[in-house]
């Protein structure tokens, strides 16, 4: 184990000097992306930091980096064991004293953790909030010098998050016993609403807020009337031979039906429910990790935990309940930056799923559920681009026109329809309720329903009761998407009531035309996205094969998976500059100290080899081009 801030001596520069030679020498990379140098930068000085950062975008490294160059231990907390087995596999393999501490070691291994940590050889130490709070552990921590506490997986804090778990609300507590610590709150996944929630949970001053873009460029986005699922599927995923998918269902028996299905067809597949044993789910979450299995299918409810990075399609067969959730469910697609494909197959009864399960909730519960379904409603009705809605729900701009990597942006021009006349009514609808009602509601005066909330506040009295009959209910819900969308009315994040905008006036006065759809048709026509989408880097697929079977092999003895001994990343860019020295392999991204010094000989033997029999040359790797190429990223922020 490579005592990797011991490499680093305080005259050899400033502190960011040592994390960008960290960066090189101990994770293989040669450059910062989006806004790591400016997070790990304000760590390092020991102010509180919120990070904000899409699934992919580096956001274990802002802390991880620090950590190495820190003398004290970093404690790492994330809701998840396999995680953060994930997480010290890979930082073992490049040569970083990190442990965990949780139920699934054994109580030797346990102890050993605890020695080691208690005899300063550790630098990261991972554990879940539950374990933090214990007093066994605060009283341990409290004789070894803490300074950093990172916070993963944060979203968890805020009762706004999709995800809200109580005990992380405990660990300002926590603050008082290691006061001398900074403090990191890390998520992909947090409105502005969640972020102030964070900050003022934690007390983190509003300087300390960094907010890379939410846009995952690598991500196709598609949504796909549900017609025929069983066939959608199969047809979509035959598109993907010898590649890794995640289908994501509403219930766990719609996983074991599918999962019978997919079986019965040849496909390798296994299931991920909480309704199996924790032995079952933990040897078919394994099998998916170590590429054993191609396909894990997977209820959307229960979180799988997983850092794989070479994810190629994640489709929901069902809906799910939030644009969080759909977020960070795509966002385990293309971790490693090459291309993914994200499917969706929508069904207005799906909507009613999910409905039935939200009236279930408490009032405030029940409110706030039914915003998040509205907005995702938004995304998926949008005739825009869909990276649209989806990055200013949290908050973020998007002003490119096409993305051309969405099925909208690749279905060219639609036919768009006069709905200035439907539009007048509703909003005359909206102001004549008092601007305090929402969609649903707007919708039935408009039909002229007898509902007893329409009775109770005599809105059956009013000029616009009934003045909507023409329109089904699933009609006008799709047309009041559409004005919300268009920004006629806005909605309030709590309640779901509607108020007027300025915007609204100038329609109700003639001035503006207002053109939608009236009936959104999803076809289910192959749009050619294959041969749009971004190819991965031109590279020997032959040679790459002959290296993944390597890794793999490799992995396998070491009971870790592939990926913790090389990315594809790292492999397809072997493939394609053929390094043959130990000096070349370290241009190569991912390719480390401790990673060149273990399997350097054993890679580059293999290269060495194919292109002697192909008498191919080694390529020289252009790095500045390259790392201007990874880097770029789209809506950066700084708060």
């Amino acid at each position: 184990m490579v005592e990797t801030h011991l490499l680093f001596h305080p005259f050899m520069g400033t502190m960011i000097d040592q994390a960008k030679k960290i960066l090189k020498t101990v994770f293989g990379y040669d450059g910062f992306i989006s806004l790591q140098e400016d997070v790990i930068e304000n760590i390092l000085r020991k102010n509180d930091t919120l990070v904000i950062m899409p699934t992919g975008g580096g956001k274990s490294l802002c802390y991880q980096i620090p950590a190495l160059i820190f003398k004290g231990l970093t404690i790492v907390v994330s809701p998840l064991i396999s995680l953060m087995k994930d997480q010290v596999e890979q930082l073992m393999e490049s040569g970083v004293s990190a442990v965990l501490l949780n139920s699934s070691l054994t109580p030797n291994e346990y102890r050993r953790n605890v020695e080691l940590i208690k005899k300063g050889k550790v630098k990261l130490l991972y554990l879940a909030p539950e374990s933090l709070l214990k007093s066994s552990v605060l009283e341990m921590l409290s004789s070894v010098p803490v300074d950093c506490l990172a916070i993963d997986e944060a979203h968890c804090i805020s009762a706004w998050g999709h995800d809200f778990r109580p005990e992380y609300r405990q660990l300002v507590d926590v603050r008082l016993r290691f006061s001398k610590a900074v403090y990191i709150a890390l998520t992909a996944t947090a409105t502005p609403r969640v972020r102030k929630d964070i900050k003022s949970s934690l007390n983190f001053e509003d300087s300390g807020e960094y907010v890379a873009g939410f846009n995952r460029e690598n991500l196709f986005l598609q949504i796909v009337s549900k017609n025929n699922p069983l066939d959608q599927i199969i047809e979509f995923i035959r598109k993907f031979p010898g590649q890794s998918g995640i289908i994501y269902c509403f219930t766990r028996r719609q996983v074991d039906d599918l999962y019978t299905v997919l079986k019965d067809e040849g496909f390798s597949v296994r299931p991920y429910h909480a309704g199996l044993s924790e032995t079952d789910r933990k040897q078919n979450q394994n099998l998916f990790i170590r590429d054993d299995v191609q396909i894990i299918v997977a209820t959307i409810a229960f979180g799988m935990g997983i850092n794989k990075p070479n994810v190629r399609f994640v489709v929901h067969f069902d809906m799910p309940k939030n644009m969080e959730s759909y977020y960070q469910e795509i966002g385990r697609a293309g971790r490693d930056g090459l291309p993914a494909h994200c499917m969706l197959l929508f069904s207005y009864a799906d909507i009613h799923k999910i409905t039935h399960f939200i009236n279930k909730k408490n009032e405030h519960e029940k409110r706030v559920a039914h915003v998040h379904l509205n907005a995702f409603l938004r995304f998926v009705e949008t005739d825009d681009c869909r990276r649209i809605p989806l990055l200013n729900y949290f908050g973020e701009e998007y002003s490119i026109e096409k993305c051309n990597m969405c099925d909208n942006c690749l279905s060219g021009e639609k036919e768009l329809t006069d709905l200035t006349i439907p539009a007048q009514k509703f909003l005359s609808c909206v102001k004549r309720t008092g601007e305090m009602f929402g969609m649903g509601h707007i919708i039935d005066v408009l039909r002229g329903s007898t509902a007893r909330k329409v009775l109770k506040f005599g809105h059956d009295k009013l000029s616009t009761y009934g003045i909507g009959k023409e329109f089904s209910k699933k009609q006008w819900m799709l047309l009041a998407r559409q004005f919300l969308h268009k920004k006629l009315v806005i909605q309030d994040m709590e309640y779901g009531s509607l108020k007027l905008t300025d915007k609204a006036w100038d329609v109700f006065q003639d001035k503006e035309t207002v053109l939608g759809h009236l009936k959104k048709e999803y076809n289910d026509k192959d749009i050619e996205e294959e041969s749009k989408i971004k190819t991965t880097p031109d590279h020997d697929k032959d040679l790459f094969e002959i290296l993944r079977k390597k890794r793999k092999n490799l992995a396998d003895h070491a009971e870790v998976p592939p990926y913790v001994i090389f990315s594809d990343r790292t492999l397809i860019e072997m493939s394609a500059y053929f390094p043959q020295t130990m000096e070349s392999l370290m241009d190569i991204h991912g390719v480390g100290i401790v990673k060149r010094e273990k399997y350097g000989s054993i890679f580059i033997g293999l290269i060495q080899e194919y292109c002697r029999d192909l008498e191919i040359k080694e390529r020289p790797k252009n790095i500045n081009i390259q790392t201007r190429t990874l880097s770029r990223q789209a809506g950066r922020q700084r708060h």
